[in-house]
């Protein structure tokens, strides 16, 4: 296996504090820029930011977050979990990850994607019905200014550009430009034909079944003439002690979590049984290190991924407790990983 990289996503879930209220959304963005620190101090690859626009989630403009972490980190990668392209204005997300790559010396990552919570759309003023064609006409504009240094474009969505240059530009340390999926097959082969790369969101079910569209996107490269590139993961996992700790820990909030989404959107009520089950058997990541280090490696060998992203935030676990699994994630998961897969 080529080099592997591990990182961490988050939404900067709203979490509670020692009282088990809720915590203003200003102090869950100063954590949120801790978490990110200290992410770089104990050697993880990447920390991504997803953007949302609801009161559970706190980040709504992930790379205004991501630069405040740029300034006080060396190492980490910095990007986004997902960047909602489709209600977004290309040219602006270019500028801005081009500005965050600058300041971060070459540093920057985006994941685009679509978004699998929709209030950004009504927010910004863009029709539901379009869903689709926004973000394939969108990314394709995208695609177009990353490979610079001009574009001529036409579409239906904005004004058309004729040999237009854009600033700042991305300089001698170009962002790398992932595209999230979800388990499209037309997803995976428009990533391929835009020439970049592959981020699965696996959030439930044994990962396994998402072999068809690796092998997919390994067909279309070779149809389409387009060099493979690393492809990642994106699934939910926690970290602490022991497996008990870790599972009696993330239980209430997964459950708080689930329960609320399932409420919004006619899903059945989430059980102990069904969150244990999804540990043992499907793409929960949750345990010691041993356990999960365990569970990361055998996904990515199953798989032959490069890339695995852990969202180490389920609903309203404590700042406290999600600093104690960054830290065994980077100073133990990681290493143990990378010693299996070496082997």
């Amino acid at each position: 296996m080529s080099a592997i990289e591990l990182g961490l996503d988050t939404f900067g879930d709203v979490t509670v504090d020692t009282s088990g209220a809720p915590k203003p959304m200003d102090q869950v963005l100063r954590d949120v820029v801790e978490q990110g620190v200290l992410a770089d101090q104990v050697g993880i690859h990447f920390i991504g930011l997803g953007e949302h626009h609801r009161p559970d989630f706190a980040i709504s403009s992930p790379e205004i977050l991501l630069a405040a972490i740029a300034a006080r980190t060396q190492k980490i990668q910095l990007g986004t979990a997902v960047t909602v392209l489709s209600s977004d204005d290309p040219i602006r997300v270019f500028q801005r990850f081009s500005t965050l790559n600058a300041i971060s010396n070459g540093r920057a990552e985006v994941i685009l994607g679509r978004g699998s919570f929709t209030e950004s759309y009504p927010l910004f003023g863009y029709d539901l019905n379009e869903y689709e064609m926004l973000f394939e006409e969108k990314l394709d504009l995208f695609a177009k200014l990353v490979k610079g240094p001009s574009v001529t474009w036409q579409g239906q969505h904005r004004a058309g550009l004729k040999d237009q240059k854009v600033y700042p530009p991305v300089g001698d340390k170009p962002f790398v430009t992932w595209v999230g999926v979800g388990g499209s097959p037309e997803s995976v082969v428009r990533v391929v034909r835009q020439d970049l790369q592959l981020m699965l969101a696996i959030i439930g079910g044994d990962p396994r079944r998402f072999l068809p569209y690796i092998d997919l996107y390994q067909r279309a490269c070779q149809q389409m003439q387009r060099p493979e590139r690393p492809i990642g993961i994106h699934s939910p996992g926690f970290v602490a002690a022991t497996d008990e700790a870790a599972r009696e820990t993330f239980w209430p909030h997964y459950k708080d979590m689930y329960g609320r989404l399932g409420r919004e959107r006619g899903w059945p009520p989430v059980t102990k049984d069904r969150y244990i089950d999804e540990i043992e058997n499907g793409s929960l990541y949750i345990g010691s290190p041993e356990t999960v280090a365990k569970k990361i490696a055998a996904a990515m060998h199953d798989l032959g991924i490069q890339r695995f992203d852990m969202k180490y935030t389920t609903g309203p676990v404590p700042h406290e407790q999600q600093m104690a699994c960054i830290e065994l994630y980077g100073t133990k998961v990681i290493p143990m990983v990378k010693d299996i897969l070496s082997a």
